[in-house]
């Protein structure tokens, strides 16, 4: 089932007037509240803006938050049925012990729409989107749908006046395969940083946080969070920065940034960490071994939360994230939650809450991966 693909939800695509206009979308999801131009925004919170809140919750748990006929701003559902309007299921065999879903709250004044093959909720200040496209389906190749996908996906944040992306997640049928001489991944590569040139967004420094992870059927599944304020970049100081990556892995470097950190409202700053492997510098180390793969995968996220960290007054800490780790094996996974609860404690929140999932890393010769996120009470700094 699509995402937020609800019969009974207002969906419809908004007077060109509006779209043309976001200041005017803006007044007509929040007729009393304050507006800004998008031009004029910085990485802080919009005022007027109401929070963003995300909880990682069990399948049962989300569905009571829906029962009464209201249901979240939207999901990231992991093993979650199909059929749920306001929630995307990752298709991926989950590892870990029950279904799990990151389920985001906002105002309670949403609207949704859809934009090419965008489909979006918003509440004026933030944003939910998927995309979903078959490739058989649309006879293109893997590039020329990435670019057609980003490019609605752009035209989506114009149109809603969300300009900016916080957070996306991709996942690619066959990430690692062979497709005309290319592989896959590379292909993907391309036809993003293709959208992300025309459209005029930061494909280098300032890319939002993303990852991109391998799935073995279906469609290209794009979902992303956007708001009316750029989030602040961060770097891993132990390795390269991804659009900076030498020719060798392709024609286009990856479009993204190591982490991203956003004010989300009510005096709360969100940590969004990109996937993060066993690469140092720009090459893959611990070729085929899933142990010091892991360990090294944790060293360069302590390194991102360490330069994070120095960007806002904020506290985050590796043993307090809400995380999803893949693996490309399943028989690994036990060894990866090993080397976690060696390295974190067997009460830490990371551990007792990260969701595993079985799925192919960007690169062949990478054996884990793990994204994250938090909030935490604190300011962005400058």
């Amino acid at each position: 089932m699509p995402f937020w693909d609800n019969p009974g939800a207002e969906r419809r695509t908004l007077p060109g007037s509006l779209l043309r206009q976001p200041s005017r979308l803006h007044e007509h999801f929040f007729h009393h509240a304050r507006t800004r131009r998008t031009d004029q925004v910085t990485a802080r919170e919009p005022l007027g803006a109401p929070p963003l809140r995300v909880e990682r919750l069990s399948l049962s748990d989300s569905l009571a938050l829906a029962a009464g006929g209201s249901p979240p701003f939207g999901a990231l559902g992991y093993g979650t049925p199909d059929g749920l309007a306001w929630m995307s299921t990752v298709n991926a065999r989950v590892l870990s012990s029950s279904a799990m879903a990151d389920v985001w709250h906002a105002s309670e004044h949403i609207e949704s729409g859809t934009t090419g093959v965008v489909r979006w909720r918003c509440d004026g200040h933030w944003m939910l989107g998927a995309i979903d496209l078959d490739e058989s389906a649309e006879k293109q190749g893997l590039a020329a749908l990435s670019q057609r996908a980003y490019h609605d996906l752009f035209e989506s944040l114009e149109q809603t006046g969300c300009a900016h992306l916080l957070r996306i997640w991709n996942y690619l049928p066959q990430i690692n395969g062979d497709g005309g001489g290319l592989e896959r991944y590379r292909q993907f590569n391309l036809g993003r940083q293709e959208a992300f040139v025309e459209a005029g967004q930061a494909a280098f420094e300032g890319a939002p946080a993303a990852c991109a992870l391998g799935i073995h059927q279906g469609a290209l599944c794009i979902r992303f969070l956007a708001g009316r304020s750029a989030p602040v970049p961060v770097e891993n100081p132990r390795q390269v920065s991804a659009y900076h990556y030498p020719k060798t892995y392709g024609p286009r470097a990856p479009t993204f940034s190591r982490a991203a950190l956003a004010e989300i409202g009510g005096g709360d700053v969100a940590l969004f960490i990109s996937g993060t492997a066993s690469i140092v510098g720009h090459e893959t180390v611990h070729e085929g071994e899933i142990l010091a793969q892991t360990e090294e995968t944790l060293r360069n996220l302590r390194a991102v939360i360490a330069a994070a960290n120095e960007r806002t007054t904020a506290r985050f800490d590796l043993a307090a994230l809400d995380c999803v780790v893949y693996v490309r094996n399943a028989a690994d996974a036990s060894v990866v939650r090993q080397v976690m609860q060696e390295s974190l404690g067997p009460t830490a929140h990371t551990l007792g809450h990260a969701v595993f999932l079985e799925a192919d890393i960007c690169r062949q010769d990478l054996l884990v991966e793990i994204e994250a996120h938090a909030v935490a009470r604190g300011a962005l700094r400058g």
